[in-house]
Parts: structure tokens; C-alpha cells; sequence
């Protein structure tokens, strides 16, 4: 643990060199310490999107305690593990989980390597009661997996995060097959065109049966809900709840039209 935390201080002093190491976690503008940090990358050839930098969002709520997320350039997306009683301090904590976050993703460990390719195939096979030979074909999920992983050879976990979101996304709506026949694209994008197309594949399924919106809904907020206390990364189970909220809503509206 001493020789990681040592070469996150070495980071830290190479990308903030005007920083001290000791304190950047502890820092109260660590929300402009994290947009330094981003820009630095950016500034530095960094593989990620070009689009704004860090944004943040509160979650809806008339009283403490409240909560903020952060989504950083490549998809990845932290929150306030601990109760806030501000806006503006639930802010700062997610910035400083953001900002440890991508200072531990800098480290060798946390590049897609061979090593890392073959290791997860193995374990996404034996998690799917799959096999290791599909890695092969992409047209089975375990090869697109393999195709998206191999894909992204040498980026980062963070650089990686937003396909790998897609993937999961997919993978839970039941839509897999579009994904291994674009083989991966990065055409693939989290915006409102892709949660308005899986939205609408949710309300087909509350059709056919009858309050699995709700009982989906219910799950994502607890899943969301308990890896934001566990300090993980959340844009898996956000885009799950903003999807089914979008798909509840429109039932609704439906509902509300046809009386």
C-alpha cells in the first residue's frame, strides 16, 4: 500500500506540480484541482473526448443530505460516499473521489494489457457459464467483449469507461446482438438518442409484463445507491435509473394520453 500511495504522490507532483502531494485529498478547492488535473491530461495528448472537461450534477433535494455527481472526460462517472449537509460540500466530495480516482488510474496497473485482456475473458466466460474458445468468434458476447477489449489496448480503465458502460448497458437490456454487429463502434454513444431507443425497449417489456418498470427501477436505485456508499465507479447503475426513469415517465404519459 506504502509503494502505491508513493507513486500517486508521483503523479500527483508530475501532472499538479505546484501541489502538495500530502494535502491534494484534503484540499477545499480540490473541484478546481480536478479540472487542472484533466486539462493537464488533455493538454498532454490525453485519448479522451473533447467535450467539457468535468461536469457535475445534484441530485434532486429539498434538504440535507445531499448528494453530487461528477462525470469525467471517457464516461466515468463518482459521487459523495458520506452525507453532506451543502450542495456545495457534497460537490467538493465527489470532486475529491473523482480526483483520487483519476490519480490511481495513472498508475501501469491500470492500463488494458494482454495480461489484462486474457484474464477478463476468462473470468467473463466462467461469470456467463461460457467459453474461453468464443473469444474467437465476435459473434458471441464473449468475442465482442474480447473485440471491444482488444479495441482499447493500452488506454485506461477511465479512457475505456464509457464502451465498457455501452457494453453493460446492452448486455442488461437484452440487445447484445447490436453491439457484436457493429462490432463495437464507438458510434455508440451515451446520449439522449441511446436512452430514448432503450427506454422504449423497456416499456415493450412493461407491456408484455406488467410492473417490471417499477420492480427495475427499484433495484437500480439500490444498486446505485450502495456503490456510491462503496465509493465505486456509478455510470453502469446512473444511465440504468435514468433509462427506466425515462421509460416510467413515458408509460405515464401514455397512460395519461389514452384516458
Amino acid at each position: 500500500m506504502d509503494r502505491v500511495l508513493e507513486s500517486v504522490k508521483q503523479i500527483v507532483f508530475r501532472v499538479l506540480p505546484h501541489t502538495d502531494a500530502d494535502s491534494v485529498f484534503k484540499d477545499l478547492n480540490v473541484v478546481g484541482m480536478l479540472h487542472e488535473f484533466w486539462e493537464q491530461k488533455q493538454a498532454g495528448g490525453s485519448r479522451c473526448g473533447t467535450e467539457s472537461l468535468v461536469v457535475y450534477e445534484s441530485a434532486p433535494s429539498p434538504s440535507p443530505p445531499f448528494v453530487c455527481y461528477v462525470t469525467l472526460p471517457g464516461g466515468s462517472c463518482f459521487g459523495n460516499f458520506q452525507d453532506c449537509l451543502s450542495k456545495a460540500d457534497g460537490r467538493r466530495a465527489a470532486a475529491r473521489v473523482a480526483l483520487m480516482n483519476s490519480v490511481f488510474n495513472e498508475l501501469p496497473s491500470r492500463r488494458i494489457t494482454q495480461e489484462f485482456i486474457s484474464h477478463s475473458v476468462q473470468e467473463a466466460a466462467s461469470t456467463a457459464s461460457g467459453c474461453v474458445g468464443d473469444a474467437k468468434d465476435p459473434c458471441t458476447s464473449i468475442g465482442a467483449y474480447c473485440y471491444m477489449l482488444q479495441s482499447n489496448l493500452g488506454k485506461t480503465m477511465l479512457e475505456f469507461q464509457e464502451l465498457m458502460t455501452v457494453f453493460q448497458l446492452l448486455h442488461w437490456n437484452g440487445s447484445l446482438k447490436i453491439f457484436r454487429e457493429r462490432k463495437c463502434s464507438r458510434k455508440h454513444r451515451l446520449d439522449e438518442c441511446f436512452r430514448s431507443h432503450m427506454a422504449l425497449d423497456w416499456i415493450s417489456k412493461e407491456q408484455e409484463t406488467p410492473g417490471i418498470l417499477s420492480q427495475e427501477l427499484q433495484v437500480a436505485l439500490r444498486e446505485l445507491e450502495e456503490a456510491r456508499r462503496a465509493g465505486r465507479e456509478l455510470r453502469f447503475y446512473k444511465e440504468k435509473r435514468e433509462i427506466l426513469s425515462l421509460a416510467l415517465s413515458q408509460r405515464h404519459s401514455e397512460g395519461a394520453s389514452a384516458q
